[in-house]
């Protein structure tokens, strides 16, 4: 039952599994990118990584901030040869425009340096509450709740929220996890995802929190 789990056991369970290598576009086999430095550049990868696989949005990420490292080069870059640096990511179009919106925004009413501030972050382009919570999270080291969709599914399938939408997801975490952990929930459910509780077969016996999970504890598992 919702209410009853205990998510702090649940996260010291998938800590020791899955304690490093978190970031837009993630992999335990490379060390953190040196853009991870820059709360911009956070922002612009998690913005990739909208609808496409980790290892697009490394590709993307790594061929665009190649060609233009500075927020100034995004600005004044052409929206159609961002295209071409971004496509692999999908949704190059879009994702072009806004990639050159944000930077302009910063620049010109921000003086080059992105805010820590959610209302701010959701007023630029491309940026709900899952990215803003990103930049948050990895950028600024603020406690956060970045939901994206592994923590939706994986939040509902333990049983620790009922939620119809990430939004709400959010919500009920905020109400259960200590603020310090806050910015853990992304990092141990994403790649607990990726690797144990995935989408179409989840590997329930080889899971760690198999015992505190709805699913994994049902007598079908």
């Amino acid at each position: 039952m919702v209410g009853e789990k205990d998510p702090v056991l649940i996260l010291d369970r998938l800590r020791p599994l899955y304690g490093e290598g978190v970031y837009p576009g993630r992999s335990d086999k490379r060390p953190r990118p040196e853009w991870m430095d820059s709360p911009f550049h956070v922002l612009i990868a998690t913005v990739l990584s909208q609808r496409t696989r980790d290892e697009n949005t490394r590709e993307a990420s790594d061929c665009l901030f190649t060609a233009l490292p500075t927020i100034e080069a995004m600005a004044g870059a052409d929206t159609e040869h961002i295209e071409q640096l971004v496509r692999k990511a999908g949704f190059p179009v879009q994702k072009a425009k806004a990639i050159k919106s944000i930077a302009r925004i910063v620049i010109d009413d921000h003086g080059g340096k992105l805010p820590a501030d959610m209302d701010i972050l959701l007023n630029m382009p491309m940026v709900g509450r899952k990215t803003a919570n990103c930049v948050l999270a990895y950028a600024f080291n603020v406690p956060a709740i970045c939901v994206d969709t592994h923590v939706h599914r994986i939040s509902n399938l333990i049983g620790l929220v009922r939620s119809a939408d990430p939004d709400e997801t959010e919500l009920q975490l905020r109400e259960i996890v200590p603020e310090p952990l806050w910015k853990d929930i992304n990092a141990l459910m994403v790649r607990h995802g990726q690797v144990i509780c995935i989408p179409r077969r989840p590997k329930c016996q080889e899971c760690p929190v198999k015992a505190q999970c709805d699913h994994g504890s049902s007598p079908d598992r």
